[in-house]
């Protein structure tokens, strides 16, 4: 699962297509002539580690590396409140959508860190949360990322069906990287695809997701999930102007490839612009919204105005937090956050993100700003 490669006098270690590891090519030499490729990539200090999709800079969270899977919005696990239990294993995404709330993708002018999480790490803090919260947990993989680049995806899933809790596992992606081969290794440990596409029309899907986009790979592989055990939910984003021509359209091919065999066969978002997101001109309201999938609702006969109860949905207790708003720490700098000015520090077991222009290995006081959902964001004080 290792590929090497030389390239502008460095070095590359490519580990399952994701993980790229750089060194000076004459430094690599060097301990090379000491030690073998296993113990340097590991070891060595002389290395880059980046996302081999975004080229940012990546932090590998595993147990051993101290950093917490509570407390962050991009990487980890979060809890809001309700039977559903958001999973992130990896940040960065291969496409630039022009709405992306995030501001994801190799453009992204904001984000400067890219997160991996180990998964088995990542297993045995998720059994701890479900444990805590019951029987009847979804565990909803997405985040900051497309999910499908994520190297240990299918030992992920094989461990999260195993927790006796879970009763439904579910994963949000593009679809670009779905292949029928894909699907057929996913059946029996993933219950429901939401795959996200927002026009039919090839040109207009270049411009949304801001690259030559595989829009004939992205069908056929929504027609290999709806004719397999997995469940299909088609999600747009309908957004203004752009692609209103484009949501009659994909209401059809969804009811007509057989999507929502289980759940609704299409959850049609909104177009929200967020702060630190892409923005675009128009902005539908939430009234003219809903009138408008009710509409839809009675011309192509299916539900399109959703609610957690359509998905089984409830509120649960949440895994309880030990910060709250206000509270003030005094802590160290672990690594890099997930944008400019953002360091992330560990405290009572949880991840904040530090507003702080402070360094790595340097020491901070920092205030509790944000505790919603247990991601903790943080002013640095004195």
């Amino acid at each position: 699962m290792i590929t090497e490669y030389e390239i502008n006098g460095e070095k590359v270690f490519l580990i399952r297509g994701i993980i790229e590891v750089r060194f000076d090519k004459s430094k690599y030499e060097k301990l090379a002539k000491k030690y073998p490729k296993e113990y340097i990539i590991s070891f060595s200090e002389e290395k880059k580690v980046l996302h081999h999709t975004t080229k940012r800079p990546l932090v590998y969270v595993s147990k051993e590396s101290g950093i917490p899977l509570l407390g962050h919005a991009a990487f980890g696990i979060i809890d809001r409140g309700t039977n559903l239990i958001q999973v992130r294993p990896i940040t960065g995404c291969n496409l630039n959508c022009i709405f992306c709330s995030v501001d994801e993708g190799k453009i992204s002018k904001t984000k400067k860190t890219d997160f991996i999480v180990d998964p088995d790490y990542l297993l045995e803090e998720l059994r701890k949360v479900c444990e805590f919260k019951g029987n009847g947990v979804e565990v909803h993989i997405d985040g900051q990322a497309e999910p499908m680049l994520y190297p240990y995806m299918k030992q992920l899933l094989e461990g999260v069906a195993e927790i006796k809790e879970v009763s439904v596992v579910s994963m949000q992606t593009n679809g670009t990287l779905i292949s029928e081969k894909v699907v057929e290794e996913f059946e029996g440990i993933l219950d429901r695809f939401n795959v996200s596409i927002s026009a039919l029309d090839q040109e207009l899907a270049n411009k949304i997701y801001g690259t030559k986009y595989p829009l004939k790979k992205v069908l056929e592989a929504a027609e290999a999930i709806a004719n397999s055990k997995i469940d299909l939910l088609i999600a747009p984003v309908w957004l203004p102007g752009i692609n209103d021509e484009e949501i009659p359209k994909i209401i059809e091919f969804a009811l007509e490839v057989g999507a929502g065999k289980k759940y609704p066969p299409l959850g049609i978002q909104k177009y929200i612009p967020y702060k630190g997101g892409r923005k675009l001109k128009d902005v539908m309201s939430f009234k003219e919204f809903y009138e408008k999938l009710r509409k839809m609702e009675e011309e192509y006969g299916v539900k399109l105005v959703l609610s957690p109860k359509d998905f089984g949905i409830e509120k649960r207790a949440r895994y309880p937090s030990p910060i709250k708003r206000g509270d003030v720490f005094r802590g160290r700098i672990i690594c890099e956050g997930r944008s400019e000015g953002e360091k992330i520090a560990v405290v009572k077991g949880r991840v904040v993100t530090v507003l702080t222009n402070k360094g790595v290995g340097e020491a901070v006081k920092f205030k509790i700003v944000r505790d919603k959902d247990g991601i903790f964001l943080a002013d640095e004080t004195s």
